[in-house]
């Protein structure tokens, strides 16, 4: 196949939305090539001599000039997630290191930071918006972490440094994608399935006869891993599974999908790019730009949740083991029993079982009902869309004024497949911003587009051959509520500048706060009865099983929550208090954290590192703490809201959608809180709500 010529490439047609029905692999390197060529172009002009340094003359005209090659290098990314087959793997490594080397090459570009320091410096900065100057103050910020102020002699080395970081991080996710499909479980005998729900069976015998095979296969993709390890019977297959999943990636795999080495070599790259700039390691680094300050201000934070949830988790542990004994005859409870174990002693104590709620939630009516929060918090308008489309399971919404102007579309992508990575996320496809013509602002806006990704499972056929709705657990709702919340950041904008606009320019370590906070409606009767119907009778969910399901909303809660700090604190201070090249490895330090604040630790060869796709691969690194500070300032925003009693009270919801959600990253994330709660964020909603509150 021939590549499409320049004028003809779907990918270089920003006129409306991206053409998912021509774009082809073959279209990446003419089209990225192009716009690379466009916008190093534009870079020499506004860099020329004499050239104008005002807002409209450079900082905007920058920003229009680079939407573009972002746009289509975002489609390109996008593909590369949710269609990871070779041809698209191969486009997208191909490019990777152009596009690496070109923001690398701009952000040291002393031209460019003059440029915006000038701006900065003018009298014309006092007559910009403020959302104008603060994308000034974060330009300035940003040229600096960039590199643009090192020598000379060191500035070929430190983009070198992000060409290979960029590299290393898009292989640590091929790799994990690659070992989790390299696993499969093909059982024969029957009796191994015992315990398991009747649509993981259908799935796993579905999913084997694709393969041509007989019995059942299961993997590692969350739909088939999940059910085995909660509900199967067999601890053989439990086990088996759990080894497989906990070392993807690892040692005990093959040699070319390791990604020990990786780890290291990201590692090293991260403090040498950190020392370069003058600090003393990446987390000091990541923190810059979020609303955390310091290390030991986020060390703190995290060791006092722990110490909050410890007697919690301690007591979480205490019961499952006493339960495992007593009940299950498990002398020994490992660590593949945990979930198993868990959901056995769930059901004795709230008399119900997750299988049995999932019944309830069928995709529809999910979806109606999640809409219908959004519709009544924030007074628009969801509606079915169309749009070309990445595969066939894809979804498209727009979100629209009452009065029927559009805000917004978005993509739905909510099913696992094996060309997909895992997880659930939120991507932009366009964002918001005002569009120019010449230095003269047109009053165009350009609509947000959102890409919403989840890995549930798939509809299956029932017994007489009719296919059935797709079930969701409640676990998988809440996840569906929590990107629908990243995805409304970005959609309910009101910010005209893209550089701020939704969820640019929002601190990291904020940017969670919509998302969590979203989450508090799945625990909400008048939600839940809206947005159940059982799959078999149609029925609403009962209000006993949800007064069940609202007693054990905190089953566990200090345990899951040691667990986050776990996360956290490794990877705090694996870019902080760890030397890679030491005798210490990386399994020495997260030993060394679990024996800290773990109260469950996993076995030996367990290689959880290998698999923090979040810190290696997602954006995350030194920054996994923000789920947890998040968490504080979505619960406490959740408490207005229960301070009114009426989770749906308007003038709350609008003056959420006013303070937060609509600003994005025009003004600091503790002023967008400030604005809303009227004061600095809380604990002690987080904890009330996680029910780690001292009788």
């Amino acid at each position: 196949m021939t590549a499409t010529p320049p004028s003809d490439n779907p990918l270089l047609d920003f006129s409306g939305l991206p053409r998912f029905d021509a774009i082809a692999p073959n279209d990446v390197q003419p089209a990225i090539g192009q716009l690379l060529d466009d916008c190093r172009a534009l870079v020499l002009r506004l860099t020329a001599t004499g050239a104008a340094k005002t807002w409209d003359d450079f900082a905007a005209a920058l920003t229009d000039g680079l939407e573009p090659l972002s746009r289509a290098w975002g489609i390109v990314g996008h593909l590369h997630a949710v269609n990871d087959v070779p041809a698209w793997r191969e486009a997208y490594n191909r490019m990777l290191p152009e596009i690496s080397r070109f923001y690398a090459e701009f952000g040291q570009n002393l031209e460019l930071f003059a440029g915006y320091q000038a701006i900065a410096q003018s009298d014309e900065y006092a007559r910009l918006s403020p959302a104008q100057q603060r994308i000034i103050d974060n330009e300035i910020r940003d040229f600096r972490l960039a590199g643009a102020e090192l020598r000379d002699d060191q500035k070929p080395r430190f983009q070198a440094i992000s060409e290979e970081l960029s590299q290393l991080s898009a292989k640590f996710s091929e790799n994990l994608l690659d070992a989790t499909n390299a696993f499969a479980e093909f059982v024969d005998d029957q009796a191994e399935l015992a315990g398991l729900p009747d649509d993981a069976r259908q799935a796993a015998r579905e999913a084997a006869e694709k393969d041509g095979q007989s019995g059942w296969k299961f993997t590692l993709h969350m739909p088939s891993y999940l059910p085995v390890m909660q509900y199967a019977d067999s601890r053989r297959l439990r086990a088996l599974m759990y080894r497989a999943y906990t070392t993807r990636a690892a040692e005990f795999g093959a040699a070319e999908l390791d990604n020990t080495q990786l780890i290291y070599q990201i590692l090293r790259l991260r403090r040498e790019e950190a020392q370069l700039l003058g600090y003393a390691n990446f987390a000091e680094v990541s923190l810059v730009p979020k609303m955390a300050t310091s290390v030991p201000q986020v060390l703190e934070f995290l060791r006092d949740m722990a110490t909050k949830a410890r007697a919690f988790a301690e007591q979480d542990i205490a019961e499952l083991r006493a339960f495992a004994r007593s009940e299950l005859q498990l002398e020994c409870m490992e660590a593949w029993d945990v979930g198993y174990v868990s959901e056995k002693l769930l059901q004795q104590r709230y008399a119900f079982s997750e299988q049995e709620v999932k019944q309830y939630f069928t995709e529809d009516k999910v979806l109606s009902g999640l809409f219908k929060v959004i519709e009544s918090l924030f007074g628009v308008c969801l509606k079915p869309d169309r749009a070309p489309v990445w595969h066939q399971d894809v979804r498209f919404f727009r979100i629209e004024t009452q009065a029927g102007e559009l805000l917004g579309q978005f993509y739905l992508d909510l099913y696992a497949r094996e060309t997909k990575r895992g997880g659930a996320w939120m991507d932009e496809a366009i964002t918001r911003r005002r569009l120019r013509s010449g230095s003269t602002a047109s009053g165009d806006i350009q609509k947000p587009v959102a890409y919403l990704n989840c890995n549930f499972s798939r509809p299956i056929g029932s017994k007489d051959g009719q296919a059935r709705p797709a079930t969701f657990s409640h676990d998988e709702v809440i996840t569906l509520f929590h990107e629908t919340g990243h995805g409304l950041h970005h959609l309910l904008t009101r910010v005209d500048e893209l550089a701020v606009a939704g969820i640019h320019g929002v601190e990291w370590d904020a940017v969670e706060l919509p998302s969590q906070f979203m989450e508090n409606y799945c625990w909400e009767w008048s939600v839940v009865q809206e947005m159940s119907s059982h799959v078999d009778t149609g029925q609403p969910l009962p209000r006993a099983l949800f007064d069940k399901m609202l007693a054990a909303k905190n089953f566990q809660s200090g345990m899951q929550t040691l667990r986050q700090i776990e996360f956290s604190l490794f990877d705090l201070l694996l870019h902080s208090d760890f030397d890679p090249d030491g005798e210490r490895s990386v399994l020495d330090l997260l030993g060394e954290v679990r024996r800290e604040v773990a109260v469950l630790v996993p076995p030996e060869w367990h290689r959880f590192p290998n698999s923090f796709a979040h810190i290696f691969a997602g954006g995350y690194g030194a920054g996994y703490y923000s789920y947890k500070w998040a968490e504080v300032l979505s619960a406490d925003c959740y408490g207005a809201f229960e301070e009114t009693g009426d989770p749906f009270d308007q003038a709350t919801g609008q003056r959420f959608l006013n303070s937060i959600l609509s600003v994005g990253g025009s003004r600091a994330a503790i002023e967008n809180f400030r604005a809303f709660r009227g004061r600095d964020p809380q604990v002690d909603a987080l904890l009330r709500h996680s029910g780690m509150v001292p009788a």
